[in-house]
């Protein structure tokens, strides 16, 4: 693509192809009032959520990436062999090792590529998209397929309220490469973390630090908590602090952003993140009301939703933010390479 010698770290990256899925089951807010003690008003009010989807028990994280990663690959025109890379963001891998990356790569049969999966909580997708850039950047790889994904019926709790009704199961996958435009790409990411939030959003069984056990089984230690007023509180003003830093120092403003794409995490957060941005709601996007937080697979899907429906064209502004556990956080400044 470049004549040589070439300076890997001037060439701009982007994002070009994206794709999505998620599984056919519908899980409706009435699901959840018909044995709990809530309400479809409660949980839309509280949350944004109408629905969300679930994975058939026969499904895992690997499954849903495989097919996100197939329509990625598919509108690139390209097959999996031309790939240098996978990687996968998930909280919820098919198991400890091998990677999910690795599980996915079979299925792919993409051999030529190194696979690995990265865990930033919510906010993987946006980690692992700086690590895909940096990569290119640097010369060492060219083509890699970043998939976000996650199964996060796995890890609830569905008779605690708090948790069950904001999460659901999918994927977002991306191919990431360089770009011939220099106008267009990836312009700038700005990632932040706090491990003394790590206490508000886990899950507390599992690991080396409290391995499975038949009393954490027990215990209900393997589904996620959350301590939601905490994580709110930390959320949408660092969310909103990020962004309009690394709009700053791009010289660029909130009113020459095209759309903004936040984790769906809560609707309220979201609004309330605007809001501190001075951000027109109608600039953000939003499907959490029909897919609840599906955690790393937000951004991606987003993203594959909005090009899909003509809100996203050849030189868009995008601006994507993200909040996880962690804490860790983070937003990417980016011009959209596809037409």
């Amino acid at each position: 693509m470049f004549n040589n010698p070439v300076d890997f770290s001037k060439v701009a990256v982007g994002i070009t192809a994206v794709g999505s899925y998620f599984p056919t089951e519908v899980v409706a807010n009435d699901y959840f009032s018909g044995y709990l003690d809530t309400s479809e008003a409660w949980i839309l009010e509280r949350t944004g959520i109408r629905e969300r989807r679930r994975a058939s028990p026969e499904q895992a994280s690997s499954d849903l990436a495989f097919e996100a990663a197939r329509g990625a690959l598919a509108m690139r025109g390209i097959v999996p062999a031309e790939l240098d890379c996978i990687i996968v963001a998930t909280v919820t891998p098919d198991m400890l090792f091998p990677a999910t990356a690795c599980l996915l790569q079979k299925r792919l049969e993409a051999f030529g590529a190194f696979c690995f999966d990265l865990n930033a909580a919510c906010s993987g997708f946006l980690y692992a998209l700086h690590v895909a850039v940096s990569l290119i950047r640097s010369g060492a790889q060219h083509r890699i397929l970043l998939v976000g994904v996650d199964t996060m019926s796995s890890i609830l709790d569905y008779q605690d309220r708090s948790t069950c009704v904001l999460f659901g199961d999918g994927a977002g996958a991306v191919v990431v490469e360089a770009l011939e435009n220099p106008e267009l790409g990836v312009l700038d990411t700005l990632l932040r973390s706090d491990g003394r939030g790590g206490e508000y959003l886990f899950l507390p069984a599992g690991g080396s630090r409290k391995p499975a056990s038949p009393e954490t089984v027990q215990e209900g230690e393997h589904y996620i908590r959350q301590f939601g007023k905490q994580v709110f509180r930390h959320a949408y003003p660092e969310m909103a602090k990020v962004s309009l830093e690394v709009l700053e120092r791009n010289g660029l403003t909130v009113a020459e952003l095209d759309l903004f794409v936040p984790h769906q995490a809560n609707l309220r957060i979201i609004e309330a993140c605007a809001r501190e941005m001075g951000l027109p709601l109608t600039k953000a996007f939003v499907n959490i009301d029909r897919y609840g937080n599906t955690t790393n697979a937000t951004i991606p899907s987003c993203l594959h939703e909005a090009y899909r429906e003509g809100r996203l064209h050849r030189g868009s502004l995008v601006q994507l933010t993200t909040f996880g556990a962690g804490f860790a956080w983070g937003s990417t400044l980016l011009r959209w390479a596809i037409e």
